[in-house]
């Protein structure tokens, strides 16, 4: 298959890509698209899709839910004692009745 340098220029327009004419010229699209061309001879029935060429899995851990147990810890970093007796942050109301 052939492409002339109208065609090829087209294709870059639609493609949003800007060619020089001298780049056109060394350009060898014909060679890439007969190589799409065997690719899409190609059998590949009975082969399954895949993401990556690569097989691997990531390793999994166990999911433990904790509370952390370190609610001393946080809440000696409040800057002000209002609430740190109760237990909670202590903040400036924001929204007016």
């Amino acid at each position: 298959m052939s492409f002339t340098k109208a065609q090829l220029q087209k294709f870059a327009h639609l493609i949003r890509i800007e060619i020089e004419d001298e780049k056109l010229a060394e350009m060898k699209v014909d060679s890439i698209i007969d190589w799409i061309d065997k690719l899409q001879k190609i059998d590949t029935k009975g082969v399954r899709p895949m993401l990556t060429p690569v097989e691997h899995a990531l390793p999994l851990r166990e999911d433990v839910v904790t509370d952390g147990n370190m609610r001393d810890a946080v809440l000696a970093n409040i800057p002000d004692d209002a609430g740190k007796s109760r237990g909670y942050f202590a903040v400036p109301k924001v929204i007016d009745e």
